[in-house]
């Protein structure tokens, strides 16, 4: 069972244009040019090389996929050879930049990092997702990571809480990776795990969040970093000042 939204999805797109003034927004979860783009990117095979490991675990209907995040282009490796409607959040700031019309043609729902009507706005439209009996994708390292071979720590500011409001919803990892080039053509490494034995109603936040990292440490290989990437990131930039 999905809980039901408070509101109507035209109730919920007039809030987020409320609250994005000036941000052209798109449709977050039905944008009705998802399907003609995914056929667009499809293309992208010339180059990649895609193979998926575990499609057979995953059911039809309203499904929580969270991964780790290496590229801006994960979402699409995981739907390239699936026709899914995944839908994930993204900070609003690319809304309002160069290639912005991307993501409103994915249908992605913007997202103000630190900002709680935000958060809580954009919870409420990845439910709605959940309710129209597609698929969330969650990226709870918060932003790329600085270095593809390291999982970083998860944040469970927005993982849990969807888990939390739509508990029967089966949630599974999904890892992506991207090994070092032999030929032409970018190898790209999708896997999917089972569902997780994830409980909302018996078990912490912290339980769930670690069920989650030890799973996509598991399929993808990387090694854990209990800081998260944003940290790492800002330390960087600062050490090549």
């Amino acid at each position: 069972m999905v809980s039901t939204p408070p509101t109507k999805y035209s109730d919920l797109l007039a809030d987020g244009r409320r609250l994005y003034p000036g941000v052209r927004i798109g449709r977050p979860g039905r944008s009705r040019t998802y399907w003609m783009t995914i056929a667009c990117m499809r293309v992208l095979r010339v180059k990649w090389a895609v193979r998926v490991e575990g499609s057979s675990n995953i059911a039809k209907g309203a499904t929580i996929l969270a991964g780790n995040h290496v590229s801006a282009l994960d979402p699409v490796a995981a739907v390239m050879s699936h026709w899914w409607r995944v839908t994930a959040f993204t900070k609003v700031e690319v809304f309002e930049r160069r290639g912005a019309i991307f993501f409103r043609l994915m249908g992605q729902i913007p997202l103000r990092r630190g900002d709680e009507t935000s958060t809580e706005w954009a919870m409420a439209m990845a439910t709605q997702t959940l309710v129209d009996g597609n698929k969330v994708g969650l990226y709870p390292e918060g932003t790329r990571s600085p270095d593809p071979t390291k999982l970083h720590r998860l944040h469970a500011r927005v993982l849990v809480p969807i888990i939390r409001a739509n508990p029967d919803v089966p949630v599974h990892a999904i890892s992506t990776t991207y090994p070092a080039k032999t030929g032409a053509r970018q190898p790209v490494h999708v896997r999917l795990s089972t569902r997780l034995p994830i409980d909302p109603a018996h078990q912490s936040d912290e339980e769930i969040v670690t069920i989650l990292r030890d799973e996509l440490l598991r399929l993808g290989g990387q090694e854990y970093v209990d800081e998260s990437a944003a940290t790492v990131k800002r330390r960087r930039a600062r050490d090549t000042t």
